[in-house]
């Protein structure tokens, strides 16, 4: 994995206006509505998270990243397991994203238990039955920044399911990408 990181430039943060305050700036991202992932990492240490924090980086390479605090369970896990897999969910599966962004449940394999997923093939993170489409990568790159780390994986397989109604989130909502037929 290659690793990068970006400091904070003091001087620009000391010329001009102030940075807004975080809670301002959460309850303005909140009316941008995302699609809802759940990322995994495999192996000994199972562990998966809910997470509106991904895009597409770049074709070429085919690669993709998600941006973790650095408090999150899966910061340490990722950073760990240099593989992990992108869930995208259907709207089926809002459930799955409540119980995967609890952090009062239970850790671990147990985590998993009741959700239907395989491991997968390249990376061995859960690839979680009736996901709209998932990801396997391989972490290549992580850049720290203020309170989160993005982590770039590259891309080394894909697949999708049959349902195309994928999961969003936006204003505190779940909600869906297409809409409901009358």
């Amino acid at each position: 994995m290659n690793s990068a990181s970006t400091e904070l430039n003091p001087a620009a943060l000391n010329s001009g206006p102030r940075p807004v305050e975080s809670a301002r700036l959460r309850e303005v991202m909140a009316r941008f509505a995302t699609g809802v992932t759940v990322i995994t990492v495999g192996g000994e240490h199972l562990h998966a998270m809910t997470a509106n924090a991904f895009s597409s980086v770049s074709l070429n390479p085919p690669s993709v990243l998600c941006s973790v605090g650095h408090s999150a369970v899966m910061h340490g896990a990722l950073s760990s397991a240099g593989r992990f897999a992108v869930n995208i969910l259907g709207v089926p599966q809002e459930g799955l994203a409540r119980h995967f962004a609890d952090k009062r449940r239970t850790l671990g394999a147990a985590q998993f238990d009741g959700v239907e997923w395989r491991p997968g093939e390249h990376t061995g993170a859960p690839l979680i039955a009736g996901s709209v489409a998932w990801l396997e990568c391989e972490l290549t790159a992580s850049h720290s920044f203020g309170d989160h780390t993005i982590f770039i994986g590259t891309v080394l397989a894909t697949g999708q399911g049959d349902d195309e109604n994928g999961l969003l989130f936006v204003n505190g909502r779940f909600g869906s990408s297409v809409p409901a037929l009358h």
